[in-house]
């Protein structure tokens, strides 16, 4: 971001979502990360799900201005993606492929200054899927909106709109999503600026149904290596997650979920080790 310049539209309401969201798994992962002075990086990355087993190893390698990431998972599937940063004064541009899907690839642009950020993303076919986002404003308040459009059918497969609110120790936003049948609300508020603890809301309301929802959550730093986050919906649903750097940025993370209306279904446990040399 440029100055005190706006984020992009996909960062409004950000804040919440991850203090809500973020890092919470409920299956079995190890991640792997090396990086050597040349600039090439390396992650392995496994998940076993029940008793399925998924993987991938993805390289980045970043010299001067332009940056490549190439990954390949166990189905043999090769992503890459190629991003000039700087080519031009606050644009950065990525060109995505994957074979062998034999998928044409897609080009992103994104353009960030003073008073605007502005998101495009293209598919490289005669009938592509088109995609935009915009924000205007300053980093304490933004406006935005996004909108797709498919050329093949002639109709838009998205278009939502958002407000964010941002000070140093609180961040608001409203989004109205789903192609206007879906409201959210979220809050989250820093209460110790010295441990880190913060709280969360997100409000959902539904009109195609009449349906509100909502969750709340907190995170709190029991230590500078140890991070506990907490979550709780409308349904019942609570969640529990811990954090612990065992060595410098290489974190041990435990996160347990309990369905009080899932009688018969255990309580969710994940195991995530994340271990960078």
């Amino acid at each position: 971001m440029m100055g005190n310049g706006p984020a992009p539209f996909s960062d409004i309401g950000k804040k919440a979502r991850d203090l809500l969201t973020k890092d919470y798994n409920f299956d079995h992962k190890v991640t792997l990360t090396t990086l050597s002075d040349a600039g090439l990086g390396l992650t392995a990355t496994g998940v076993k799900i029940d008793q399925l087993f998924f993987g991938d190893i993805s390289t980045q390698y970043r010299s001067g201005k332009t940056t490549v990431d190439v990954q390949v998972d166990t189905n043999s599937s090769v992503s890459t993606t190629v991003t000039v940063n700087e080519l031009v004064a606050g644009v950065k541009t990525s060109f995505s492929f994957r074979i062998p899907d034999l998928k044409p690839g897609k080009l992103d642009v994104q353009y960030l200054r003073d008073h605007a950020a502005i998101n495009s993303s293209i598919g490289l076919t005669p009938t592509p899927l088109l995609e935009l986002a915009a924000a205007i404003g300053r980093t304490e308040l933004t406006l935005g909106a996004e909108v797709g459009f498919d050329s093949a059918s002639a109709s838009f497969t998205k278009y939502n709109a958002g407000i964010g609110f941002n000070k140093h120790d609180l961040s608001a936003a409203l989004i109205l999503a789903d192609r206007g049948e879906t409201l959210k609300a979220s809050y989250v508020h820093v209460v110790n600026p010295v441990t880190g603890a913060s709280v969360a809301a997100e409000m959902i309301h539904r009109f195609n149904t009449y349906e509100n929802s909502f969750t709340i959550g907190s995170c709190h730093a029991l230590n500078p290596l140890t991070t506990v986050k907490t979550r709780f919906n409308n349904s019942g649903k609570a969640a529990l997650l811990c954090r612990h750097e065992w060595r410098p940025k290489s974190f041990l993370t435990l996160s347990a979920e309990y369905d009080p209306k899932a009688i018969n279904v255990p309580s969710r446990v994940g195991l995530a080790l994340a271990l960078k040399p």
